[in-house]
């Protein structure tokens, strides 16, 4: 229990530092659904033995999705930095650091993937059928060592959300009602 005060401390501190806009919080979860999706689903394909269909329908619907996220990650990203620039003026203690470090790190993961995953593409990006954006890489040996990166940054992905996850699974357990905090 002792644990759980000090998590509550911690948590209590951060979030009248850094309170949840409603932009914030859409983009949390909009990011969230196309991560895990894209994630669970590529994952999915890569291990379990399924048809050639199902597996060109699974890359079709991520192309396009993670293409179109593309945008809103990059707006999340900026909202996150300037908030973090603003809540530097209040000092952070070692828990604080370490919890944004966890989220730096997420975002960066996301950004490798995100860029690895254009850069492995060995025909055009075609986005949901309505717009096709040119094959980046024509080198086939860049274009093995960019999915070679990509697989191993989802796997890292996993792991930061799995952390991620945990996390709020235990602060839930002590009390906190975080996702109570990133509903709308």
């Amino acid at each position: 229990m002792k644990g759980c005060l000090k998590v509550h401390f911690f948590i209590e501190m951060q979030m009248t530092v850094s309170g949840y806009s409603r932009q914030r919080v859409l983009l949390h979860w909009i990011s969230a659904a196309i991560i895990l999706w894209t994630l669970a689903s590529g994952f999915y394909v890569s291990v379990v033995n399924v048809s050639v269909p199902v597996k060109q329908s699974v890359a079709f619907i991520n192309v396009s999705l993670t293409t179109v996220f593309i945008p809103f990650f990059i707006w999340r990203v900026c909202i996150f930095v300037y908030h973090t620039l603003h809540a530097r003026k209040v000092a952070a203690s070692t828990g604080q650091r370490l919890v944004g470090l966890a989220h730096v790190l997420i975002y960066l993961t996301v950004s490798i993937v995100l860029v690895t995953g254009v850069l492995m593409m060995d025909r055009p990006i075609n986005v949901f059928g309505l717009v096709e954006i040119p094959q980046p890489l024509g080198n086939s040996f860049l274009i093995a060592q960019f999915t070679t990166v990509h697989a191993w940054a989802s796997g890292v992905l996993s792991a930061l959300i799995a952390l991620h996850v945990g996390a709020v699974i235990v602060h839930e357990i002590c009390g906190r009602r975080v996702l109570r905090r990133m509903s709308l």
